[in-house]
């Protein structure tokens, strides 16, 4: 993949598959210690010890349509090609935590990418069935946005509208902007 933020809609659709609803995402680009880190942790149903161990390996899928599934693989060989380190830990009927680290100027590192379609785009499909709790942090500014917090706030609109999905599109490319001096992705 040639964006860091699709390999988190995969991990993100397959947490949906296991039923979580409640999704975080955390992202850390800290460029004082030449680091971007992103975690993403659900409360879904878990994987089992036997198949954790071999979540990595590509043909290795809970998919009956086919039977390779290269979406842990490939965020895996992205961190640890950047000098970055990758770990899944889970635990069945509690959920999983992805975390990869990348070294942030690192030649090889894919870009980020579209943060902003990749979580509107999930909360639009999915919104009112998994909550997303996405945290952004850029040295030592941060953004927060909870859907929670949002669906509290609608009254009888649905987070899934298109009016409302629209303004989450807009909140999340501004306030990224603005802890990143305006800087784009």
């Amino acid at each position: 993949m040639r964006e860091l933020s699709l390999h988190i809609l995969d991990i993100i659709e397959n947490s949906r598959k296991a039923e979580a609803d409640l999704i975080k995402i955390k992202i850390e680009e800290n460029l004082t210690d030449n680091l971007l880190k992103i975690v993403i942790e659900d409360n879904g149903s878990g994987i089992d010890q036997h198949k954790l161990e071999k979540i990595t390996d590509p043909f290795i899928t809970s998919r009956t349509t086919r039977e390779v599934g290269l979406g842990l693989s490939l965020f895996k060989s992205a961190a640890e090609s950047c000098e970055g380190d990758f770990e899944i830990d889970s635990e069945i009927n509690q959920g999983t935590r992805v975390t990869a680290d990348f070294k942030y100027d690192h030649i090889d590192r894919a870009p980020l990418g579209d943060i902003t379609t990749t979580i509107s785009n999930f909360v639009a499909s999915s919104g009112d069935q998994v909550d997303l709790v996405y945290q952004h942090y850029y040295q030592e500014k941060c953004f927060k946005f909870d859907t929670r917090e949002i669906k509290s706030e609608l009254e009888d609109l649905s987070i899934q509208s298109r009016q409302v999905t629209a303004w989450i599109r807009e909140y999340i490319e501004e306030n990224l902007a603005e802890i990143r001096g305006g800087e784009a992705f």
